[in-house]
């Protein structure tokens, strides 16, 4: 496996390659980012994975400072999974100059937009700089940042770019937490408590799937019994999967999304549920 710093020694390295496989990071891998690899390594080949920490994604007053850097060990695990090139860019390669032209995507200040302003426009843009660096034929991404994955997925399409988009199913530890890198910041209690925000939008998408229709109720429902146990939510919400805007009625695909802190922790998950359809409908 391959270690490269600079865009030009990268398409050095993947000249004459037409099926290379790009898997975005930011590093600090566990299972679910080497779940990608392996999916990535049964789309195509070579597999690219790229691991830099965007500061456009970040806010004021979040974590980029203190987001772990662990490089040497993400190669580690990246070789043992039979990655064939790491792509660590640092600042000076990725943004040569002022990032002055940035992508807009649709839905950007909803969901977690709403409290990370302009975290999905400094996503859009790395990744489309990414796309433009590493010129994969396929990218792979998780479903876990599902409102990620759907602007990637809609600025690909609406660009034209010749890259087909992976998801990657969430991976989950055994009390059912969604696995991500934030969750190192969680205190023992805290981690304990963290499976909770799966169970209640999994209990809501069993109310859908049983032809429950209050979105507000379950929606304010949940809220209500995340704060009762500490957690200071940012939101839950029902939406259609192929547009990510609340229900009109006519949707046979949701997905209920929820973000919210626990400590100095914020978690997201997501949870896809279909709906019963009436006979003749």
């Amino acid at each position: 496996m391959r270690v490269v710093h600079h865009v030009a020694e990268l398409r050095e390295r993947l000249a004459g390659q037409d099926r290379t496989v790009l898997v975005p990071t930011m590093g600090n891998l566990h299972a679910g980012h080497l779940a990608l690899v392996r999916q990535a390594r049964a789309a195509g080949g070579p597999v690219v994975a790229s691991i830099f920490v965007n500061p456009l994604q970040f806010g004021a007053g979040e974590d980029y400072g203190r987001y772990p850097r662990t490089l040497e060990a993400d190669c580690a695990l990246l070789e043992a999974e039979g990655a064939d090139c790491v792509f660590a860019p640092d600042m000076a390669e990725m943004y040569p100059e002022p990032q002055t032209v940035q992508v807009l995507p649709p839905l950007a200040d909803e969901l977690c937009g709403a409290s990370r302003p302009g975290h999905f426009q400094g996503v859009c843009t790395v990744v489309l700089k990414l796309f433009n660096m590493v010129r994969p034929c396929c990218a792979v991404f998780g479903r876990k940042d599902y409102q990620q994955l759907f602007l990637i997925r809609a600025m690909t399409r609406q660009f034209n770019l010749p890259i087909t988009i992976l998801a990657g199913d969430t991976v989950r530890a055994a009390d059912g937490l969604a696995l991500s890198s934030r969750n190192g910041y969680l205190t023992p209690a805290e981690r304990a408590e963290a499976p909770r925000l799966y169970t209640v939008l999994r209990d809501i998408a069993t109310r859908l799937s049983s032809d429950e229709r209050d979105y507000p109720g379950l929606e304010r429902a949940a809220r209500d019994e995340l704060a009762a146990h500490g957690w200071r939510v940012d939101y839950v919400s029902v939406r259609g999967q192929a547009t990510l805007l609340p229900p009109t009625g006519d949707e046979t695909a949701l997905v209920v999304l929820g973000a919210a802190r626990l400590g100095n922790t914020r978690l997201i998950d997501n949870v896809e549920t279909g709906l019963r359809v009436a006979p003749g409908a």
